[in-house]
């Protein structure tokens, strides 16, 4: 029997049918997004155990920096999931620098990268998570190590390159190559430590010191605050240029009492 016949003969039986299957549908619905965020839970565990494979085979098979690895195909095939999922494996890990990707070659391990770490900082920091005073706090705590080590095992270039980013520092009048400067004068001396885990959270600071630079120089109004700040970069690079590590620590240590960070301090 046709539906419109049906209405004709059985208009109350056909009414309250409506009615139920009206009423059940926000049930379905419901059912229906549930079942969708099974799915996608399910699909974001088998991400993450195909992610968790992929690094599991770097350190089992001891790979290092610009290996190669499998293909997404290879890898798809030993743990049983379709190609998408490790395409999206792959991306992922590409996202948090352990990974190189490319179109038309094999995933490659990736060399060590701060900018993962950057990320994150600039994300606590732009959602007031953690404060520039306490992000001041740990690069203190850093940088004197970082100093000291410097002065036991820079390079002569290095040094140089110190040397020349405090002198910088010292004439140039452009707000953004200071900051540049002094950026570099730091990044360089973790470097210079012989701690490549110093170098890379010394620049993931990058973004934290582009705010925090101009606004040291913009409160050290008088010439002779910003003449004290000058005179203590070249202390420590000079410090670092001798090998004197108790030295440098020190100068590094008057650098950030001098510094905008004691103020961000006591303002908290």
């Amino acid at each position: 029997m046709r539906l419109s016949q049906q209405r004709q003969l059985h208009p109350r039986l056909f009414a309250a049918f409506r009615h139920g299957a009206d009423r059940d549908a926000p049930d379905r619905r419901r059912g229906m997004s549930r079942v969708a965020a099974i799915d996608a839970t399910a699909s974001r565990s088998l991400v993450e155990r195909a992610m968790e494979m992929v690094r599991d085979h770097i350190r089992t098979h001891d790979l290092k920096v610009g290996d190669s690895l499998p293909g997404e195909g290879s890898f798809a095939v030993q743990m049983g999931v379709s190609r998408p999922v490790m395409r999206e494996a792959f991306g992922a890990l590409a996202a948090l620098r352990l990974v190189d990707v490319g179109n038309g070659r094999r995933p490659r391990v990736a060399a060590i990268d701060g900018s993962a770490m950057a990320a994150s900082l600039g994300h606590a920091i732009n959602t007031a998570q953690v404060s520039l005073a306490d992000v001041w706090d740990v690069r203190r705590t850093l940088e004197l190590r970082t100093a000291e080590l410097a002065a036991l095992n820079r390079s002569d270039d290095q040094a140089r390159v110190i040397s020349a980013a405090a002198h910088r520092l010292a004439v140039d009048r452009d707000e953004g190559a200071r900051t540049a400067a002094d950026t570099e004068f730091h990044q360089v001396i973790a470097a210079a430590s012989g701690n490549p885990l110093f170098y890379q959270i010394i620049c993931s600071f990058e973004e934290m010191m582009a705010r925090a630079v101009p606004r040291a120089w913009q409160e050290r109004a008088l010439p002779e605050e910003r003449a004290e700040s000058l005179t203590l970069h070249h202390e420590v690079a000079d410090a670092i240029a001798a090998r004197e590590p108790a030295r440098a620590r020190a100068a590094m240590e008057r650098h950030f009492a001098n510094s905008v960070g004691e103020r961000l301090r006591d303002a908290r």
